[in-house]
C-alpha cells in the first residue's frame, strides 16, 4: 500500500498522463512513450535527473519536503493528490514498525444515536477501511437493504462499500452511472491507502478486489486520488425506481478514521419522493415488528 514502489509507480502514472504541450514544453512528433520523459519532469520540477530516476526506481527514500512540492507542482497534481504524494513519500513510512493486534473497529455509540435521530435522512458510518460500521434505518433501505441490518455489528460478515460495489451484484445495480461510482470508490480508497499504509486489513482488502475483480485492477494501477466528500449519486433502486440523491461525507473530529456518509434530495425531486416512499416502509416494517413482538 505505500513504500518506494508505489511512490514509484505513481509518479510513472502521473508522468505519463502529462503531455510536454501541457507543460509548456516543445513536442516532436509521435512519441514511443506517452507521456513527459523522465529528465523533462527533471527539468520542471528543478532536480537532477540522476536524483528523479532514483525516486521512480525506489532508490531514494529521504526526499525532502522541498523537492516533494516541486515535483508535485511540475506534475500539476491537485490537492487531493499533492497530500497523497506527501503520504507516500514520507520516508518515516520506509522503516518497518511493530505490527499491532487487529481488533474489530465499531463506531462510536453516540455516532450511532446521532444517525438514528436523522430518521428521514439516510446515513451510514463508515470505516477507515470503507466498512460499514452503522447505518439508519433509511440508510439501510437505501443502500443495502438485500443484507441483514444488524450485519454490521457482525465482524464476520461486516459489509463493505468498496467490496460490495465491486463483488456485490446487488450494489453493482444500484447505481444508474456503476462507472462514474467505481472511479469515485478507487480514488478515495487511495486516499485511504496513503494514509494508513500499514493496515494490513485494508491492504488485503486492495489485494482480494484485485484479484476478483479486473475492473478494480485495472482502476487501481491508474493512481486515480480524490477525496469524495461532497457529490450526487444516481440510483436506479430496485423498490422506488430511479433518483438522484446529493450526498455529504462528515468526519468526526477525532481520529479514528471513521466518517458519516448522508444523502440528501433536492426539494420536490424524484429522489425526495423515492426516500418518502422508502421512509414509509421503514415505518410499515417497524410497526409489524412491534406487533409481532
Amino acid at each position: 500500500m505505500n513504500g518506494p514502489n508505489e511512490l514509484g509507480n505513481f509518479l510513472r502514472v502521473r508522468r505519463a498522463a502529462l503531455r510536454p504541450e501541457d507543460v509548456g514544453l516543445q513536442g516532436y512528433g509521435v512519441r514511443r512513450v506517452p507521456g513527459l520523459r523522465r529528465e523533462e519532469l527533471a527539468i520542471l520540477a528543478g532536480v537532477s535527473a540522476t536524483y528523479y530516476s532514483r525516486l521512480e526506481q525506489g532508490l531514494s527514500t529521504n526526499a525532502s519536503e522541498a523537492v516533494i512540492a516541486s515535483i508535485a507542482r511540475a506534475l500539476s497534481l491537485t490537492s487531493d493528490e499533492r497530500a497523497h504524494l506527501f503520504n507516500l513519500a514520507r520516508p518515516e513510512h520506509s522503516a518497518p514498525k511493530r505490527k499491532s493486534v487487529l481488533r474489530p473497529d465499531h463506531a462510536r455509540p453516540g455516532t450511532i444515536r446521532l444517525i438514528t435521530s436523522l430518521a428521514s435522512t439516510p446515513a451510514v458510518i463508515i470505516g477507515k477501511r470503507s466498512e460499514v460500521l452503522g447505518w439508519n434505518a433509511l440508510g439501510h433501505r437505501l443502500v443495502a437493504g438485500h443484507l441483514d441490518f444488524d450485519s454490521p455489528e457482525r465482524t464476520n460478515v461486516r459489509p463493505n462499500m468498496t467490496r460490495m460495489l465491486f463483488l456485490d451484484a446487488h450494489t453493482r445495480e444500484l447505481y444508474a452511472r456503476w462507472q462514474e461510482e467505481a472511479v469515485r470508490a478507487v480514488s478515495s480508497l487511495r486516499v485511504l491507502g496513503g494514509r494508513n499504509p500499514d493496515d494490513a486489513e485494508l491492504t488485503a482488502l486492495v489485494g482480494e478486489l484485485t484479484v476478483k475483480s479486473p475492473e478494480f485492477a485495472k482502476l487501481w494501477a491508474k493512481h486515480p486520488v480524490e477525496n469524495c466528500v461532497s457529490g450526487a449519486k444516481s440510483f436506479r433502486h430496485p423498490e422506488v425506481g430511479d433518483f438522484e440523491l446529493n450526498f455529504e461525507v462528515l468526519t468526526p473530529p477525532d481520529d479514528s478514521g471513521h466518517r458519516v456518509l448522508m444523502y440528501t434530495p433536492d426539494a420536490g425531486s424524484a429522489g425526495s419522493n423515492a426516500l418518502k416512499l422508502l421512509g414509509r416502509e421503514v415505518e410499515e416494517r417497524a410497526t409489524d415488528l412491534a406487533a409481532a413482538t
